[in-house]
């Protein structure tokens, strides 16, 4: 794992993502060598001094990315605006829930990836699900080659990552290009779900997951027999879970397992365990809608799998990696061990050889993404050559 910061997990996590997302080392170096004091620092003054150097460099790129515009580099612009949107976003992460400007900050974020989307060509389309009296916002990302219906991959967050962070770490691109189509969704609880529209984070995954379903169905581009589902991070929890209670799934990956994530909340009360976040008690109850920690302590204790797994009868692949600080690997042996009817079963575990090693896979996302791609193609008839 890539550490600037000596003593702040939740600051080189953040970089780490970055990076995967498509950060450039001398912008990263750029931005960081002047918070070293910074990252030592109370969280909130500490993050306040990570969102001024990150903010700043997002506005050089969108200055640099106006000027190739006025010149008609179109293609320039564009790649230069979803650099800047991967800082904003960096930024807007590690603020605490209720900073001043983080909405507005937010908001900023979307509007500059968006604008990157669109100038690059990506052929990326954005959709919104009907869900109750609001939406989900999602990313719909085409198969590439593929005539007639396509399988997809939808693909859920964790708790504390967007739509936007899953696509530009690869897995959509890597997936068109085996012939597997993405539906990359902000759930209730994440992104702008939860930041724009108060959809609060909810156990029983099946519950939205569902209307995704239904929605992707109505798509004649879609073939509603080839539609699998994949979790990141806490997503390892909401994917099992929802492929367990949605029939309709054809097959399920995690990328980092979260069997028992009520059982994590308890080891990180005695403070065992890495923080994915500053100010973290304030954000999971923000996620979840509770009102203090004790409240979020009683919602957490339906967060967890045991009794459930049975219910899957479709393929399941479990991915963690080996030193992964936040999730003990045994949860990843546990979800292995009660997928006991699904018909295809496999534990992966990514190790110095391969790399992928930390949380998800964030410190080398290509090797591991690549064997999620390959085995998804492999399951939903895509292809691997």
């Amino acid at each position: 794992m890539f550490k600037y910061f000596p003593s702040n997990y939740p600051w080189n996590l953040s970089v780490m993502l970055s990076i995967e997302m498509g950060a450039r080392m001398g912008e990263i170096a750029e931005m960081c060598a002047p918070l070293i004091e910074a990252s030592k620092a109370p969280d909130a003054e500490g993050t306040a001094a990570f969102r001024a150097t990150w903010v700043e460099m997002a506005d050089r790129l969108c200055a640099l990315a106006d000027e190739d515009r006025a010149r008609g580099r179109d293609i320039s612009a564009g790649d230069k605006y979803l650099r800047a949107s991967n800082y904003l976003l960096t930024a807007e992460r590690l603020q605490a829930h209720g900073a001043p400007g983080r909405v507005a900050l937010y908001e900023r974020f979307e509007k500059t990836f968006a604008q990157g989307l669109d100038l690059t060509h990506a052929g990326v389309e954005r959709v919104r699900i009907p869900y109750g009296d609001s939406f989900l916002s999602a990313l719909f990302v085409p198969a590439r080659g593929v005539t007639g219906p396509q399988p997809v991959l939808v693909q859920v967050n964790g708790l504390d990552s967007t739509k936007e962070m899953k696509y530009l770490v690869g897995l959509p691109d890597w997936l068109a290009e085996r012939g597997v189509a993405s539906l990359v969704v902000d759930q209730p609880g994440t992104g702008d779900a939860l930041r724009l529209r108060g959809l609060t984070a909810r156990f029983d995954s099946e519950h939205w997951a569902a209307r995704v379903v239904d929605w992707l169905e109505t798509r004649p581009d879609v073939d509603p027999a080839r539609i699998g589902m994949e979790g990141v991070s806490l997503g390892g929890y909401y994917c099992p879970r929802a492929v367990a209670f949605e029939p309709r799934f054809a097959m399920g990956v995690v990328w980092g397992a979260n069997h028992d994530w009520r059982d994590v909340q308890k080891r990180r009360l005695e403070k065992e365990g890495n923080f994915p976040v500053p100010h973290y008690w304030a954000h999971v109850c923000w996620v979840w809608g509770a009102k203090d920690t004790e409240d979020f302590m009683e919602i957490a204790e339906n967060v967890h799998l045991d009794g459930i797994l049975d219910r899957i009868r479709v393929p399941f692949l479990v991915t963690h990696g080996k030193h992964d600080s936040q999730i003990p690997l045994k949860w990843a042996e546990k979800t292995y061990a009660e997928l006991v009817n699904s018909p295809r079963r496999e534990l992966k575990v990514f190790d110095e050889r391969t790399g992928g090693v930390q949380h998800s896979s964030f410190d080398n996302s290509a090797n591991a993404g690549a064997y999620i791609a390959d085995w998804v193609a492999e399951v939903l008839g895509g292809r691997t050559a």
